[in-house]
């Protein structure tokens, strides 16, 4: 017999009852190694069979021509590959055909045979091509915000998000952080003027470095990463912290300092624009305008009647009181509880001072509360380091806290109740004392 064939076929047709990028076809097809053993010479089905069995005649046999086809390895995701570096083709006889081992790899693959994904498209587990389908399989891209050239796969953001998204952005540049740089770094704010994909939308913080208040967080000033606002010490005002507050005056290192008028003083001497300085400031001039005492979520500087510490909510908290329930009122145990204009508040540096006018006594224990003249001591003023409760010059407060019978102070904290006088508000409290407070 001449010219016979033998083929080998590593998937048995017919082809497409099965995925050629599955697991098990892939075993078969990244074969390596073929061998092939002659073991002994087999009959001729052409000849015609001979009348007596007869010694066949001792031929040599070989294989005279061997042909291996393949192709290059690339999961589904290239349509033809390319010499790998360093190729080198064989000079010899004849016409040879080389299969290349370099994918020009698509679906947004990489690598010599397409096995992951390009830098920039791990959002999703890479997958192989589907074969049996067509479906590409193809690696979706990271949402970095155009801040970053390259991400990675993370299995636990992947799980995290119900496997919608796993990529995690890597080095995010233009001043920004987060999974997929979606925010400005601490120290920056964003530019809404601007796309958050522009290389300039982070800006530096401008905060004034006297002016502006050092936060928890560490030994530097940050900005509201929003509008780039910053957090003030008391009495100082503007974007950057860099004037007094209206009603304030000597800009330093631990702020500024309350007029010691009800009009507007010189922000830089402290001198009264006033020829007054008797109590009666609150008939000569309007009072200043009250600030309704609750944190806001961002700093507007559109009014800057308000204290600055209020804009930060992380600084203090400053909240509406609201007289409801007497047994709360009660279970305070004030110990003096008055009707009072305030004249002016001062800072001593350890402490401040706010002077005030007692108008009428509801209530005191054991130290002795006249009308007239008298100094409260605000203890969150100095220890918070912010204005809470809000006692506004040239107003009045009906305020109730606790005596520090060794000093002989009338104390103002957190825990005091502070509200501007009403007359309905007067009696209410009176009658609470008088009839649950006993």
């Amino acid at each position: 017999c001449f010219s016979a064939q033998v083929i080998f076929r590593a998937l048995s047709p017919p082809y497409a009852a099965e995925n050629p990028y599955g697991a098990e076809a892939q075993a078969r097809l990244k074969i390596t190694n073929l061998r092939v053993r002659l073991q002994e010479r087999q009959r001729c089905p052409c000849l015609p069979a001979r009348a007596a069995p007869q010694r066949p005649p001792a031929l040599h046999y070989a294989v005279y021509d061997f042909i291996v086809k393949g192709s290059c390895f690339c999961h589904g995701h290239a349509d033809h590959c390319v010499p790998v570096a360093g190729f080198k083709p064989l000079k010899a006889a004849g016409v040879f055909h080389v299969v290349h081992g370099k994918c020009m790899c698509k679906h947004n693959t990489a690598g010599s045979h397409c096995q992951h994904c390009a830098p920039l498209y791990n959002d999703q587990p890479w997958q192989a091509a589907d074969g049996k389908t067509g479906a590409p399989k193809e690696c979706q891209s990271c949402k970095c915000n155009g801040h970053a050239d390259t991400c990675h796969f993370d299995m636990d953001a992947w799980l995290a998000s119900g496997n919608r998204s796993g990529g995690i952005c890597d080095n995010c540049q233009h001043n920004t952080e987060g999974q997929h740089c979606q925010r400005c770094k601490l120290g920056f704010y964003r530019d809404l003027r601007k796309p958050f994909s522009a290389p300039d939308t982070c800006k530096p913080c401008s905060c004034h470095p006297v002016g502006s208040a050092v936060l928890p967080l560490g030994p530097r000033t940050f900005c509201d990463p929003s509008t780039g606002d910053c957090p003030c010490k008391p009495g100082v005002a503007g974007p950057r912290c860099d004037h007094c507050l209206p009603g304030y005056w000597g800009f330093g290192d631990y702020g500024c300092r309350p007029c010691d008028c009800a009009r507007r003083c010189d922000p830089h001497t402290g001198d009264c624009h006033s020829s007054s300085s008797d109590v009666t400031w609150h008939n000569e001039a309007p009072p200043f305008q009250a600030v309704l005492n609750e944190s806001e979520p961002t700093w507007g500087w559109e009014d800057e009647q308000g204290f600055s510490a209020l804009r930060h909510s992380g600084k203090c908290e400053c909240k509406e009181q609201v007289l409801g329930n007497s047994k709360v009122f009660c279970g305070m145990k004030y110990t003096y509880v008055i009707k009072t204009k305030i004249l002016s508040a001062h800072d001593k540096g350890s402490h401040a001072e706010v002077s005030v006018k007692i108008k009428k006594v509801l209530k005191s224990t054991k130290l002795k509360i006249l009308r007239g003249r008298r100094t409260l001591y605000p203890e969150s003023w100095t220890n918070r380091g912010c204005t809470c409760p809000i006692l506004s010059p040239g107003l009045e407060y009906l305020v109730a806290g606790h005596e520090d019978v060794r000093t002989g102070r009338l104390i103002v904290n957190m825990k005091s109740f502070v509200h501007q006088w009403k007359s309905a508000l007067g009696r209410k409290v009176l009658e609470i004392l008088k009839r649950d407070c006993n």
